[in-house]
């Protein structure tokens, strides 16, 4: 079984009638009791509103309660969700003039990833993302979000263009990875990711990068590189896929729960890590409960971020860039104690010394000794 088809299936079992993932099963008795005393108030004549608005208020306090704190696996249940907001959906609701630019000039175009010039807010702006599709067909030809080379090719000669004509770069990441498939691996996707990764490094425009839903793998990070990098609410970004994760491990898919937790891979815990620069908030439910609010978030943040970036001289945004790639992340560690000094942590990352930073030191006390 292929990892489209074992992710699909995963999900598939989390989901029940109505939409409601596993987790929600208070949710789901709640609604179906809603719907019986409003069927009932129709048919029978009975007056049952002051019920029906009791039920309500529970049906919001149970799931206000339930998204407080969702576990590691339960976050990527909404991210994976069905009915979530996609790029093509956010497009639509953020932003004005919006005119898709096709095609890798070398291979094909790939439907997995959109690219075109946008406007948001005040702000015009070159807009890249991934596109899952919605339904069966739709998903079929976007090849579920996971792109071949000639989409992070045509990815990057967007980059180009807005470099040349100033504009900064929207990325919007939503997918379980880059395409494993032969045709993919034969046009060299490890190696288109890879230049992407290069050039977004040194691209004299400024980037901002969102995780609306999945961030998985290198496919992510083909267009991930960026000035500023945040997470919605209930999204993840992960290295591999709970279900590859377990798979390697333990042998088996169902310690998928087990290896979302090891991962780390929620907004929350990347944030602590120093992975991500910001968190947008998502409506109570999950952005698929309410699509109108989640991209407004997305919206003002964008807003507000462009601001701030746009601003800084290309030089400047250049160094800072390369100063939050070379100190991203954070660790800790317990020295081992002395009688002189006590034993504390010390955090190492973008907050305090880097790794980088004392490399050249050492290089440079090196030379003055030989010189």
């Amino acid at each position: 079984m292929n990892r489209d088809a074992t992710t699909a299936t995963a999900v598939g079992n989390d989901i029940q009638l109505g939409g409601f993932l596993e987790f929600e099963k208070p949710l789901r008795r709640i609604q179906h009791d809603i719907l019986e005393m409003e069927r009932e108030h129709r048919v029978g004549g009975h007056d049952l509103s002051q019920e029906v608005r009791q039920q309500k208020s529970r049906l919001r306090s149970t799931m206000k309660r339930l998204y407080k704190n969702l576990t590691p696996w339960e976050t990527v249940l909404v991210a994976r969700h069905p009915k979530r907001p996609l790029v093509p959906d956010y497009i639509r609701m953020i932003c004005r003039d919006f005119c898709e630019l096709h095609g890798d000039r070398i291979f094909g175009d790939d439907r997995a990833i959109i690219t075109g010039l946008a406007r948001i807010g005040g702000h015009k702006v070159m807009l890249i993302g991934h596109n899952k599709g919605r339904d069966i067909k739709e998903r079929v030809t976007c090849n579920f979000g996971c792109a071949h080379p000639e989409g992070y090719r045509k990815a990057l000669a967007r980059m180009k263009f807005a470099e040349k004509f100033g504009l900064p770069v929207v990325c919007l990441i939503d997918t379980q990875g880059a395409y494993p498939g032969v045709g993919s691996e034969e046009r060299g996707i490890a190696h288109a990711i890879a230049i992407n990764l290069k050039e977004m490094s040194r691209l004299r425009t400024p980037i901002v990068c969102v995780v609306i839903g999945e961030g998985g793998s290198g496919g992510a990070l083909g267009i991930g590189v960026g000035d500023r990098v945040a997470m919605m609410q209930n999204s993840f970004y992960s290295v591999i896929s709970p279900e590859g994760c377990a798979a390697i491990l333990w042998k088996t898919a169902e310690k998928r729960k087990h290896a979302a937790e090891a991962l780390e891979l929620t907004a929350k815990a990347l944030r602590r890590l120093d992975i991500v620069d910001e968190i947008i908030p998502e409506p109570t439910g999950g952005a698929h409960r309410d699509p109108q609010a989640a991209a407004d978030n997305l919206e003002k943040y964008l807003i507000e971020t462009l601001g701030e970036v746009t601003r800084k001289k290309t030089d400047t945004l250049l160094a800072k860039r390369y100063d939050r790639i070379r100190n991203l992340g954070s660790f800790y560690t317990e020295p081992t104690p002395t009688k002189s000094k006590p034993a504390r942590a010390v955090t190492v990352g973008r907050r305090s010394v880097s790794r980088s930073s004392r490399l050249r030191a050492r290089v440079a006390s090196t030379d003055r000794v030989s010189a």
